[in-house]
C-alpha cells in the first residue's frame, strides 16, 4: 500500500452527570474525576506511537484530555471549534427523559429521520458532517505519512468513522463510542481508508 496518515480519534472521558443519559452538545460540561483518570489510563495505549500533532474540540471536556495526552506525546495540543459535537439546541443539559416528556413529538421525528432532523436552534448530522469532515481533512493532508491524535465527541467520531468506512449517516447509532475509547483510522496517499480499531 502507499504512504499512510495515522489518526488515534477518541472520545473524551467520562463528564460529570454521566449517570443519567442527556444530550449535552456544544454546552461546556466538565469532566468527572473517573473522566481525567481515563486519560492517564489511555496513556500506555500509545507506547510505540509517533504522534507528531494534536488537535480537539475546543469544549473542555476534550481540550484536559488533549493536555494530558499531548503532554506524554510531546505535542502541543490545537483545539478547533469546528470538532466540536453535535449541537442539540434546545434540548442542551436536557436528560433524555425530560426531552421525551416535554418535547415527544420532536423525539420521535428525530429517531423517525436521524439524519435530516433538527433539533430547533441546534444541527442535523448533515450540518455536523459538513463542518467536521473538511477540518479532518485537513488535518490528515497536512500531515501526510504521520500519526496523528484527535479528541472528540460521541456524535462528531461517528460521522468520522461513517465516512472512513464509507457507511451512510443513517447508520449512526450501529456504532459505539464509549467514554475514552480509541479508534485507528489510516488514510492512505492512494484514498483507501482503513479503520483498523473502533471503540477500543
Amino acid at each position: 500500500m502507499t504512504e499512510k496518515t495515522r489518526l488515534y480519534l477518541i472520545r473524551h472521558g467520562e463528564v460529570e452527570g454521566a449517570g443519567t443519559p442527556r444530550y449535552n452538545g456544544h454546552a461546556d460540561v466538565c469532566l468527572s474525576e473517573r473522566g481525567v483518570a481515563m486519560y492517564h489510563d489511555l496513556k500506555p495505549r500509545f507506547a510505540g506511537s509517533r504522534v507528531a500533532a494534536c488537535y480537539s474540540s475546543d469544549l473542555t471536556r476534550c481540550r484536559v484530555g488533549a493536555d494530558i495526552l499531548g503532554a506524554h506525546l510531546g505535542c502541543i495540543p490545537t483545539a478547533e471549534r469546528d470538532l466540536r459535537e453535535l449541537n442539540i439546541g434546545v434540548w442542551e443539559g436536557m436528560t433524555w427523559g425530560d426531552i421525551i416528556e416535554r418535547y415527544p413529538k420532536e423525539w420521535q421525528a428525530r429517531l423517525n429521520d436521524i439524519v435530516n432532523y433538527r433539533v430547533p436552534q441546534g444541527e442535523n448530522l448533515l450540518d455536523l458532517q459538513a463542518r467536521s469532515l473538511p477540518v479532518v481533512e485537513r488535518i490528515v493532508r497536512q500531515h501526510r505519512g504521520e500519526e496523528v491524535l484527535v479528541v472528540g465527541h460521541g456524535g462528531l467520531n461517528r460521522v468520522i468513522l461513517l465516512n472512513a468506512i464509507g457507511a451512510p449517516l443513517t447508520s449512526f447509532f450501529n456504532i459505539e463510542q464509549t467514554y475514552c475509547c480509541l479508534n485507528i483510522i489510516d488514510y492512505y496517499a492512494d484514498g483507501k481508508t482503513v479503520v483498523t480499531l473502533l471503540n477500543g
